[in-house]
């Protein structure tokens, strides 16, 4: 994602593109193409890192790499390497961990919630509530905030209303 891609406004973030296999391109789907509400804690967090970064332009990526000086994203794959598995190996987590991972976890933990269906498929950007469930109605942005808050509250308790 790049920095034009963030709405400190709205509070939205605006999903125009994806990396796979170090390839940028576009979404798959027209769905996974609509904004995603932005938690508070997170929009503060992202105002944070734009103050701190150097690469702060519209057209910069939010987490651009120092290789070529910024102009590209740091590579998922060594994220996941050098950051992610070593901290989920000393927590103990042992099974295999891939970023597909996060997305079944927070699809888990908004449900928990009690979050409704329709809200849950536009929140994981499927295109058909078959992979969630199937209908078409639309979700309401508060509805999806409630829902983002109560997940913040399980990972984040002295944050969740930031």
């Amino acid at each position: 994602m790049k920095w034009k891609d963030v709405d400190f406004q709205t509070k939205q973030i605006h999903i125009t593109r994806s990396i796979v296999q170090n390839v940028v391109g576009i979404c798959k789907t027209e769905s996974s193409q609509k904004p995603v509400p932005a938690h508070d804690y997170v929009v503060e967090t992202l105002r944070q890192w734009h103050r701190q970064t150097p690469y702060q332009p519209s057209e910069n990526w939010v987490f651009a790499s120092p290789v070529n000086q910024g102009r590209w994203p740091y590579l998922s794959q060594q994220i996941m390497r050098i950051h992610i598995l070593p901290v989920a190996r000393r927590l103990g987590i042992s099974k295999r961990i891939r970023w597909h991972t996060f997305r079944h976890t927070y699809s888990t933990l908004l449900r928990s919630t009690g979050a409704e269906l329709k809200i849950m498929q536009e929140l994981l950007r499927h295109s058909t509530i078959r992979v969630t469930l199937d209908t078409y109605t639309q979700a309401v942005t508060t509805e999806k905030r409630n829902a983002q808050d109560a997940v913040v509250a399980l990972l984040f308790p002295t944050n969740a209303k930031a």
